[in-house]
């Protein structure tokens, strides 16, 4: 059991499963034009620009359309963009049930997730969680151009909540990103896609 009173997941591949191709294959199913749309638009400089906040839709857009090596992979590219956010997430199998049941033991439960401003407007990020209205903060990383593994988003993020780093147990696909929360002070694990051995991890 983790004994950590307040638990601070990342989203996507953690809280939600993420396929960058899934909006791709929504316009084609051409194998090709998803893989290069995969690297034009999610490989991009720009998608990290966006996670940093650093970069709007529309600019990132242009760039990434620039560098297709079509018309239709363009129209695919910008489609795809367009609508990542309605196809890309959505809630992990299995995590309801951990966070029911860390809400039930009292534990504060937070999200600390690089993504765009996109997710931000309309609270678009509540419909890709499980339970969403469980959660004491959301910290999404584009709002304040700051991005993991830097060290100055676990310090502003603790800052914000009032949170201790000792008191908190960060989850996260990467394995750099925990890293960088337990140089901070945090402890942590690498979620490996199994929500009830998480569970069991962190309740015992």
């Amino acid at each position: 059991m983790i004994p950590n009173k307040n638990i601070v997941f990342d989203m996507g591949n953690v809280l939600a499963d993420y396929d960058a191709d899934r909006a791709t294959k929504q316009y084609t199913d051409d194998p090709a034009v998803i893989r290069e749309v995969n690297l034009v638009v999610y490989h991009s400089g720009e998608w990290t620009m966006l996670d940093a906040g650093l970069m709007t839709d529309e600019q990132a857009l242009e760039k990434m359309k620039k560098r297709c090596s079509s018309d239709e992979v363009r129209r695919a590219a910008e489609f795809s963009f367009t609508h990542w956010d309605e196809y890309n997430l959505w809630p992990h199998p299995g995590m309801d049930r951990v966070i029911e049941a860390l809400k039930k033991d009292g534990r504060g439960l937070y999200i600390l997730s690089n993504i765009s401003h996109r997710m931000a407007a309309d609270d678009r990020w509540r419909r890709n969680v499980p339970h969403p209205e469980a959660f004491d903060g959301v910290f999404l990383s584009a709002e304040y151009q700051m991005i993991k593994p830097q060290p100055i988003i676990y310090q502003t993020f603790c800052s914000m909540y009032g949170l201790k780093p000792k008191d908190c147990f960060f989850i996260d696909d990467l394995k750099r990103n925990v890293d960088a929360a337990k140089a901070f002070g945090m402890d942590g694990v690498v979620f490996d896609g199994d929500a009830e051995k998480l569970g069991q991890l962190l309740l015992g």
